[in-house]
């Protein structure tokens, strides 16, 4: 009598290299990752929402919207506008969709996934459930944590799209797991540690946008260098307080996952949340700066979700609430950094 083959587990997929990969999200983070999978000659399944883009790709080999001039290898892409023909050819799910947008895509799903590996390239909280991405996962679809990680900076899609060296860390539970994922991704201009704070560094990702509007806000009110450095440097220390009271454990905040992403979303030009505080602060309002931005400033829809995420911990930060005082409030920018320097120190 014949015995039916096993099917092979995800650990002996990763033993033999032959992890099946996806992403999912059209974007810069998810064109970046595209690009990075491709060349280190992987086939990826690749979920772009939008038909009319999935055509334009297959025909010009670049995105239409984002990173436009960097060439991608089609005939190692499998793209579909159908996210649940994508999710079906897969192991390991990238998730690069912005998190303002996760659920309503997730919702179209029609198929298991708590037998997959996840990792989230999103910077923010899904605003339905005030989760961040790994618990939405674990909560909603009953992904084991320990199948969950997290891909965190410090980087921007439009230099890893140019090859100018940068960092990544990938945060998972189990060791293996973001090993696996490091390898795929790295590159010679792709350096890459590993770590277990998936909450933390998730969390991390999440505020560090929320600082980089305030940042941008500052700039555009006028404040100098002098103030920027010390608004950054409070704005650590609120991160540290913050992701200390909502999951405590042993990290160097001080460490490129946490402290490197907030610098590099604080000053970089090509930081579309310092971009749109910059506007805020210029004295544009909240509804024409996002109509200007081609791109979703994920610090936006963070800034409301930290807040009231932080109702229940009732950490201290002002900087978090200057920010949500200008977006949701409706206060005047001059006035609430005015009384925000004298918070500072």
């Amino acid at each position: 009598m014949k015995i039916p083959s096993k099917k092979p587990t995800l650990s002996h997929l990763i033993l033999k290299n032959k992890l099946k990969v996806a992403v999912l999200g059209g974007g810069s983070w998810g064109t970046a990752l595209i690009k990075i999978l491709t060349e280190n000659k992987r086939k990826v399944g690749w979920f772009v929402r939008n038909p009319l883009h999935v055509e334009f790709i297959n025909k010009h080999h670049h995105n239409p919207n984002y990173l436009r001039s960097t060439h991608l290898n089609v005939k190692r892409l499998r793209i579909s506008s159908d996210i649940n023909e994508i999710v079906s050819t897969a192991e390991l799910l990238i998730i690069a969709i912005p998190s303002a947008f996760l659920h309503q895509e997730f919702e179209k799903l029609n198929q298991p996934i708590d037998n997959k590996l996840i990792f989230s390239a999103v910077k923010g909280v899904v605003p339905e459930s005030m989760m961040i991405v790994g618990e939405y996962f674990n909560h909603q679809f009953k992904v084991p944590l320990e199948r969950i990680g997290v891909i965190s900076g410090p980087s921007h899609a439009e230099e890893v799209a140019m090859e100018r060296l940068s960092y990544l860390t990938i945060a998972c539970m189990e060791s293996k797991w973001a090993k696996a994922t490091a390898a795929m991704l790295k590159t010679e201009y792709i350096r890459i540690k590993t770590s277990n704070d998936i909450i933390g560094t998730e969390y991390a990702s999440m505020l560090k946008n929320i600082y980089a509007v305030a940042a941008g806000i500052a700039h555009g009110l006028g404040y100098g260098d002098n103030f920027q450095s010390v608004l950054m440097s409070n704005a650590i220390r609120e991160m540290k307080r913050f992701i200390k009271d909502v999951y405590k454990m042993k990290r160097n905040i001080n460490n490129s996952a946490y402290l490197g992403d907030l610098l590099v979303t604080g000053y970089s030009v090509f930081s579309r949340n310092r971009t749109f505080g910059n506007m805020i602060g210029k004295g544009y309002t909240v509804r024409a700066a996002q109509m200007e931005m081609s791109m979703v400033a994920e610090g936006f829809y963070a800034t409301k979700s930290a807040k009231m995420i932080n109702l229940k911990y009732k950490t201290r930060v002002p900087i978090l609430d200057a920010v949500h005082q200008i977006l949701y409030q409706n206060k005047n920018p001059e006035r609430v950094f005015k009384k925000l320097t004298k918070q500072l120190d």
